[in-house]
């Protein structure tokens, strides 16, 4: 049978890649039984009468009334009625009961006697509101000055009394911390998770924003060069014109359906199937692409020997190429541009080349376009480059390692 800690693979998948003790959800459930704050007071108080008055009344009818049995009921009394101030006063609680306790060791010291259950509950309580320090200092300082008292006055203690006694304080502390610890470590858990969530929708409002950078930077960019065509062109040639302005309505939808794909995830959710999705680019787009830049004045030359890669890194492949040839039809004022695409030694490698004015002039260069090129390459354990092209441009070279998708 597998230890609840070592759950199979498939349960830790089912936890969001969390490794910890606990599944991920675990952190916004309650735990145990739900007590009111009241009840949570009241309830070691009453406990603790229970559990030492009737005993105190049982040696007052057996032996009568005398100090020693008087003392004992009282001290049975005020003790549990001091955890009344735990919850806001932890420390100097512990510190009373304590006293308290000690008190009572004295009362009847041959006569079995219900142990003194308040001083377990003011321990625990100190130990769970931070007053760690005067729950040790406060029993430690009064065990050790009811002993030496003891000694000086030769009390008649039996070894076994006192040494069980001990133990048992040594018990309950232990028992506190245990219970501290566990707090404290869920406390943990529950921060990791909140972290996590916060990192994973940081993560998540990136990506969106870097599609929507992309895929608005090339639609609008290819819509403001059709619509200065069709403007030159509207009287003089006005086939040309129209057809400008055809490619804009193309461009457009196409723009308005992706963005449309992103902002459905937003409002519906990415498991929802009624979210209005567009199926993401691939690589088989990119001869489309190519067109699309070309019809913008561009010549783009396309040379790809890879007709298929995983979808993450076909994703990250036609965004790059995407947002390289946006910005050479917006800063480069080149005429042509080549695109390379090849698996080269378990590394897709994407090259773009233009010959317009290069890094020099007003080319691309280390913008939001190429920051977000560059992040969606590391993403995937490749790498981004820049540099001067043999057409006299720039070159963007960008490499995705094929085992990153396995």
């Amino acid at each position: 049978m597998r230890s609840p800690r070592h759950p199979p693979a498939h349960w830790r998948a089912g936890w969001g890649g969390w490794h910890g003790p606990w599944p991920e959800e675990w952190a916004d459930r309650p735990h145990g039984p739900r007590m009111s704050e009241r009840g949570k007071l009241l309830f070691p108080v009453l406990v603790s009468l229970l559990l030492q008055v009737p005993p105190s009344l049982f040696w007052i009818v057996v032996m009568g009334r005398s100090p020693a049995t008087v003392g004992t009921l009282l001290l049975a009394t005020v003790g549990p009625l001091a955890l009344l101030g735990a919850r806001r006063f932890p420390g100097p609680t512990v510190l009373v009961v304590s006293i308290l306790a000690s008190l009572d060791f004295y009362f009847m010291p041959n006569v079995p006697s219900a142990p003194y259950v308040a001083l377990a509950f003011a321990i625990v309580g100190a130990l769970l509101h931070g007053a760690r320090v005067w729950a040790w200092a406060s029993v430690g300082a009064a065990w050790g000055v009811t002993l030496t008292f003891g000694l000086i006055y030769a009390q008649d203690w039996h070894p076994a009394r006192v040494a069980l006694t001990t133990l048992s304080i040594l018990l309950i502390f232990g028992v506190g911390e245990a219970i501290r610890g566990r707090r404290e470590m869920m406390a943990d858990f529950r921060k990791t998770v909140v972290q996590r969530r916060q990192s994973e929708v940081q993560a998540e409002r990136v990506r969106i924003a870097r599609e929507l950078h992309d895929v608005l930077a090339h639609s609008l960019s290819q819509i403001n060069v059709q619509a200065g065509v069709g403007l030159h062109l509207m009287e003089r040639q006005p086939e040309k014109a129209a057809e400008a302005l055809a490619n804009i309505k193309e461009t457009s939808k196409t723009a308005l359906d992706e963005v449309r794909s992103v902002l459905g995830v937003l409002r519906s959710g990415a498991h929802d199937p009624d979210a209005p999705l567009l199926p993401e680019p691939d690589l088989s787009r990119l001869p489309g692409l190519a067109a699309s830049v070309t019809a913008q004045g561009v010549e783009v030359t396309l040379d790809s020997t890879v007709t298929d890669a995983p979808q993450a890194i076909a994703l990250a492949l036609y965004r790059i190429a995407q947002e390289s040839l946006t910005n050479v039809v917006r800063h480069a004022r080149a005429s042509r541009a080549t695109v390379s695409l090849r698996l080269d030694d378990g590394v897709y490698l994407l090259t773009i080349d233009d010959d317009g004015v290069g890094l020099d002039g007003r080319g691309p260069g280390d913008g939001r376009g190429m920051l977000g090129m560059r992040e969606r390459a590391e993403l995937l354990g490749g790498s981004l480059e820049s540099g001067r092209s043999p057409l006299g441009g720039t070159r963007i070279t960008a490499r995705i390692p094929a085992k990153e998708s396995e």
